[in-house]
């Protein structure tokens, strides 16, 4: 709250004044105290997620969940502050030589495991050496292969511990990613005790699952974990930094957002990550509830099997290994329409893959697809995809063409499959729409060149990115098809020696040319169609916990982005006499246009903190009429803070919402959906 006085000024008090208000100072403090006071360490912070909560090994993560849990347990090399800049984390300060292929990363003394054991280079040493080993095995990578290319996108070639006990790492070639590089550093004495395969291999034999309590060096580390269901972390008694206000963080699994959402409005979560479009607009006008709208840094897309049913591929038929099929069937795709009636309006039509979050690097087509039926089925007659006399599409065997249309269970897109399905059928097309156990999706989704059959046609799903595009970039080259990230299967040389341009590029205008070069290629082959940049939905109370701060401030959510400032940033509501930081509001930018936020203010929600017991109620109102006589302040109420942009985030799929059946019309198109 801040007066109206103007600074430097302050009112005169007579003698009468003073008494009354040195009264009122000695009977504030046993009001408060009145008004049901609690010990000022028993805060649990209770976060809801839709995603499964399935592993405690940063190796195995996948979803914005995986991300979430072992970024506030372990620390970084390097973290990210508020404003998504590097800060001390593991190491304190950090340098590099004059060709930027020497960089040294002093780390930061006095550090203790939770377990007591100190946390020194060697831990450091060890986790990145470990990548670098298994890029060499027969492994290729460790676990999900999320982590690995943070390291191998940035040429790291060498690591070892100085003398003084600094990390320095040698890289093949200039490169700014280490400063990215979103890899946890372990404690050595923990997981030098399992191998490559028992670290990185679900399926080996004494596979390290990783059990609470966990070792780590963030703030919170996990005590107690049931798979599926929950995780519940407690400070980290050798944190290095000061003590977050949460005594105790708990995430809790729920298998759709309409419970989550009720257990936000009943006060049993505190914070909900992804709710429904419907949900997300009516939980605006919910007492003590504020909600947060971060525009999109990923998308939601439309895969497609680029190699069709030949070389040990499954797909149903060998037109989608043509890029001519391909590029037609996106002219039947209405973006703008699933954006207006699936999100209701939270997010934008998509283009390239590199979305319009990353202003700096994201470039719209030359050639872009817009939505015309007519234009579909000219290019596909021209490609001779002919129509027989019932009016559907043949492949150039004679087939009918009928794609199967799949999405994981840990998200809902039945409503896109639905609008997709009735635009294909316009151009003569059916569509087969099912949803995929998430794990057998993964098995079908797997190329030859993984053990895997590609035994599939198109699916929907999607992908997080970075603020550097490159984890964005690299999903599509070539070498990424073999660990089965690169499941479309896309291949061009061209792709390949352009990402290993920008990838060595250190000026920065260089870089950007590569990259949009990059983009018109990954557009014009259609490998994948982006249907759309989606609105990150959060929402958490303001009763219990103050001091909600977006990362970054205008752009973003307070939870679920990059560390974990957002948790150390909670204050006590009922402790703090203004509400949380005010957050800006930014207006998510039209198709192809920067993402410029321009900040303003909502009216603000309950600010009253909690305080709210008859007797604290009548002793402020005597108070407030005492001090009212003599000293007249005008305040101003805190912002609702509510976001239209987009939270920080890392590249891996995933975001849970309701299972559902296999698809059939009729489906209701609320928007209650939304991915990692």
């Amino acid at each position: 709250m801040r007066s109206s006085i103007a600074a430097g000024t302050r009112p005169r008090l007579g003698p009468s004044a003073r008494a009354l208000l040195a009264a009122m100072l000695l009977v504030a403090p046993a009001l408060i105290m009145a008004g049901g006071a609690r010990a000022a360490d028993d805060l649990i912070l209770k976060v809801g997620t839709d995603q499964k909560l399935e592993t405690l090994n940063p190796w195995a993560s996948v979803t914005v969940a995986d991300y979430e849990i072992f970024q506030i347990q372990y620390e970084m090399l390097v973290g990210f502050d508020n404003n998504l800049q590097p800060t001390p984390a593991f190491a304190d300060r950090w340098t590099e030589n004059a060709t930027k292929t020497v960089h040294t990363f002093h780390i930061r003394e006095g550090l203790k495991w939770s377990d007591g054991q100190p946390a020194t280079c060697e831990d450091a040493r060890y986790t990145y050496q470990l990548i670098i080993d298994a890029a060499a095995s027969n492994l290729g990578a460790l676990g999900s292969g999320y982590l690995d290319p943070y390291l191998l996108n940035a040429g790291v070639k060498t690591v070892a511990c100085s003398d003084g006990g600094s990390l320095v790492v040698t890289t093949d070639f200039p490169t700014t990613l280490l400063l990215q590089a979103y890899v946890p550093i372990l404690p050595k004495h923990i997981w030098s005790k399992y191998t490559l395969d028992q670290i990185g291999n679900s399926e080996a034999t004494g596979y390290f699952v990783n059990n609470p309590p966990v070792v780590g060096s963030g703030p919170y580390v996990v005590v107690e974990w049931k798979s599926g269901e929950f995780i519940r972390m407690a400070r980290n008694p050798n944190y290095w930094g000061k003590p977050g206000v949460p005594k105790e963080i708990i995430f809790q699994q729920f298998s759709g957002a309409d419970t989550m959402v009720q257990a936000l409005k009943s006060g049993e979560l505190d914070y909900v990550r992804g709710t429904g479009a419907d949900q997300f607009d009516a939980l605006k006008k919910e007492p003590n509830i504020a909600t947060s709208e971060g525009f999109s840094n990923g998308y939601t897309y439309l895969s497609m099997n680029t190699r069709g049913n030949t070389g040990g591929y499954n797909a149903s038929t060998s037109a989608l290994a043509d890029q001519k099929f391909r590029d037609a069937i996106g002219f039947a795709i209405d973006r703008q329409a699933l954006v207006d009636k699936v999100l209701n309006g939270h997010g934008v039509p998509g283009t390239t893959h590199i979305p319009p979050y990353q202003a700096k690097w994201h470039v719209e087509p030359a050639r872009p697809r817009t939505f015309n039926i007519a234009e579909a089925n000219s290019r596909l007659d021209a490609a001779g995809y002919a129509k027989n006399a019932d009016g559907k599409r043949l492949d150039k065997e004679g087939k009918v063409i009928t794609l199967r249309l799949t999405w994981p269970d840990s998200e809902d897109h039945s409503a896109d499959a639905q609008f997709i399905a009735g635009w294909f059928q316009q151009i003569g097309i059916g569509v087969d729409a099912f949803v995929t156990e998430e794990g057998k999706l993964y098995e079908d989704l797997a190329g030859p060149e993984s053990g895997g059959k590609a035994n599939w046609d198109l699916y929907i799903w999607g992908w997080t990115g970075d603020p550097d595009p490159m984890s964005l970039l690299s999903f599509f080259t070539t070498d990424q098809i073999k660990p089965a990230i690169n499941d479309s299967f896309y291949s061009n040389p061209r792709y390949d020696e352009l990402f290993k341009l920008q990838q060595r590029a250190t000026d920065e205008t260089q870089r950007r040319t590569y990259i949009a070069e990059m983009q018109q290629l990954f557009y014009d082959a259609a490998a994948y169609q982006i249907l759309y940049y989606d609105s990150e939905l959060h929402a958490y109370r303001t009763d219990k916990f103050a001091g909600w701060v977006n990362q970054p401030p205008q752009n973003g959510t307070p939870l679920f982005g990059y560390g974990y400032s957002g948790y150390m940033a909670l204050t006590d509501a009922k402790a703090t006499p203004t509400p949380g930081p005010t957050v800006a509001v930014a207006t998510a930018p039209a198709s192809g246009a920067p993402a410029t936020p321009t900040p303003t203010q909502a009216p603000s929600g309950n600010t009253s903190g909690g305080l709210s017991t008859p007797v604290l109620i009548g002793g402020l109102v005597v108070i407030v009429v005492l001090v009212g006589g003599f000293v007249l302040l005008r305040r101003r109420g805190g912002a609702s803070q509510e976001d239209e942009c987009a939270p920080a985030a890392r590249p891996r799929r995933g975001r849970a919402a309701d299972p559902s059946s296999r698809w059939a019309s009729g489906i209701s198109l609320d928007g209650s959906r939304r991915r990692g």
